[in-house]
């Protein structure tokens, strides 16, 4: 039987943020970060979540914090998962909510507002940017691509954080120089020795580097991962480290490499298969809150697909 979607928390703790998926809780200096099994597309959180999404989202971020740490070097926030080390209060609370796997504890670091994009196929926003003047984000691509066509080199498309019912808008790198110099002047992150120009390149090269490393292990598994968003946090000492989530069905495009095929759509093992349910509605729903209900049908599949993500790249 299959457990009902959690979708609020409420810890004994300071509420840091509460995002579209995740509620974030300070614990001293460090953070709690509870992975809801809410879910938003085009920006709006619908009201249905998807049981058990929560626990597959952290523990495929950790699996992926593990393996691109070992490949890279490139550190992360996770700190730990053990609820041995929380105090009594803030562990019952946990288990009393059933949030077992959903949860984990990590550092805090200042976060720089701009998301990190790389895509490897030509898809979604990207796609629709590219049919306007065959640029995505400021790069110029060569002529003749189709939907989910795959780019000749994998391209790094920043975008400025969306507030909440906003859509994020993709940016070029110059525009992203002038957003981080802008961050680099606020008093948690004035005393890193790095200014806009470097850390705009230090993100790109990062975003690319783990992209390609999780791409091409993904493939073994016999995935596709056409595209992903990272966030990164800044140390002191002007040190990015990934933080949030990585490589999940929220953050990036999971297709079956069985089934690809350039020029049209693809299945996917991502919350691609909510936004065709929402966008196959008639009347059609306007992409604004309220959202529309989800069907027990589309929730379950939904569900299904999320758990075969993990279960195929972690075996």
């Amino acid at each position: 039987m299959i457990r009902k979607a959690v979708t609020k928390t409420k810890l004994p703790l300071k509420v840091f943020k509460n995002g579209k998926v995740r509620d974030i809780y300070l614990y001293g200096e460090k953070l709690i970060i509870v992975a809801t099994d809410r879910i938003s597309a085009f920006d709006v959180i619908l009201p249905d979540g998807i049981p058990g999404k929560g626990s597959t989202l952290t523990k495929l971020s950790n699996y992926w914090f593990d393996y691109l740490l070992d490949k890279s070097g490139v550190e992360n926030h996770f700190i730990t998962n053990r609820i041995s080390v929380l105090s009594s209060d803030v562990g019952f609370a946990i288990e009393e909510a059933g949030l077992g796997d959903s949860w984990m504890m990590v550092e805090k670091y200042p976060i720089p507002p701009v998301e990190c994009v790389a895509r490897g196929y030509l898809y979604g926003s990207g796609l629709e940017d590219y049919k306007k003047n065959g640029k995505v984000c400021g790069i110029e691509l060569k002529e003749g691509l189709q939907e989910a066509s795959k780019l000749e080199t994998p391209i790094f498309t920043p975008a400025t954080k969306a507030e909440e019912g906003d859509h994020d808008e993709n940016i070029d790198m110059e525009r992203m120089t002038k957003v981080l110099d802008q961050w680099l002047l606020t008093p948690e992150v004035a005393s890193a020795n790095i200014n806009g120009t470097q850390l705009a390149y230090e993100m790109q090269k990062i975003t690319l580097q783990l992209y390609c490393l999780a791409h091409d292990h993904a493939m073994t598994k016999g995935i596709i991962i056409s595209d992903t968003k990272l966030e990164f946090g800044l140390t002191k000492d002007g040190k990015l480290v990934v933080v949030d989530e990585i490589f999940t069905p929220d953050s990036s495009r999971f297709w079956p490499e069985d089934d690809y095929e350039e020029g049209r759509s693809q299945k996917s093992f991502d919350k691609q298969f909510v936004r065709d349910y929402l966008l196959s509605l008639s009347p059609p729903w306007d992409k604004k809150p309220p959202a529309p209900n989800l069907p027990p049908e589309i929730i379950a599949k939904t569900a299904e697909k999320y758990q075969q993500a993990l279960t195929v790249l972690t075996s």
